[in-house]
């Protein structure tokens, strides 16, 4: 069986890349420390494959087709078309892993979930902020898993646990004893998008959440994030790739490696690794 070796969740502001020669050097240095640290961490696992989740920024999908998880199976990726990115992300294509791809698949529809899939996708920055942030040099082959989190209906924070869970099986179950994995979520904390609390960063939730991380069992953590995320901005619709991430790796092991409210970013910044256990 394949090896998953480590689980982690950032932010993905674009502002990250957008201002970075321009924001308050005080912003720059946390975020070079903390997605470095992460970075270090992920390294050192030398994985050979990082499967992340995240959502779709209208590169890929719009209300005409938005499925709920949209696995990519493609031999590789196209890299980030948002302007703001082609000065710091230098991959115009990016390799991806078409038969784990295509295994994730396939036992998620043995499982009864009912993905869908691509062997043609965009990576956004939402995907490509932290990776290059992190600096993964080589870049390990990606998975991307794009999760409708803009427009609603969303999938539930039970249903992500359960994807999370099935997701651990599905990289376990694949038949390479070499392989060796691991599942990143990206985007939130908090923040506020096109609406009229846009760069509200909402601390409160941020840390609640992050104690909820902490220690819930998966019934709170689902029954209290979804009352919670009915009361924050839209923004925060992102945390279902972390619950991903956090099911991925046993709903146990989270280790805060940083939290920032970055107002400049607009977003509470976030960054984590979930310690997996064999």
């Amino acid at each position: 069986m394949a090896k998953l070796v480590g689980s982690f969740a950032a932010g993905h502001a674009p502002n990250v890349a957008r201002l970075w020669d321009s924001m308050a050097s005080e912003s720059r240095e946390w975020l070079t420390t903390h997605y470095d640290e992460m970075g270090r961490r992920l390294k050192a696992l030398e994985p050979d494959v990082l499967i992340i989740h995240s959502t779709d920024h209208w590169v890929n999908f719009f209300l005409d087709n938005m499925p709920a998880f949209c696995v990519g199976i493609g031999e590789e990726h196209g890299g980030p078309p948002e302007p703001f990115m082609k000065p710091v992300f230098a991959y115009e294509t990016i390799a991806g892993h078409a038969d784990l791809g295509r295994h994730v698949v396939e036992y998620a529809l043995e499982s009864d979930f009912d993905p869908s899939y691509s062997m043609k996708l965009k990576l956004d920055h939402g995907m490509c902020v932290p990776v290059w942030r992190m600096g993964l040099d080589p870049m390990p082959a990606i998975i991307p898993v794009f999760m409708n989190l803009v427009e609603k209906p969303f999938p539930t924070p039970k249903r992500c646990l359960a994807w999370g869970h099935m997701l651990r099986e599905a990289i376990e179950a694949y038949p390479d004893p070499n392989l060796r994995v691991a599942v990143m979520g990206t985007g939130g904390l908090s923040h506020s998008i096109g609406e009229t609390t846009m760069g509200w960063v909402d601390e409160p939730f941020d840390h609640a959440c992050i104690e909820l991380f902490k220690s819930a069992s998966d019934e709170k953590f689902a029954a209290e994030l979804s009352e919670m995320l009915e009361k924050t901005g839209n923004g925060g619709a992102e945390l279902r790739a972390w619950i991903v991430a956090h099911a991925v790796a046993g709903s146990q092991g989270f280790d805060l490696i940083g939290y920032a409210p970055m107002p400049d970013m607009l977003i509470g910044c976030g960054v984590a690794e979930w310690k997996v256990a064999a």
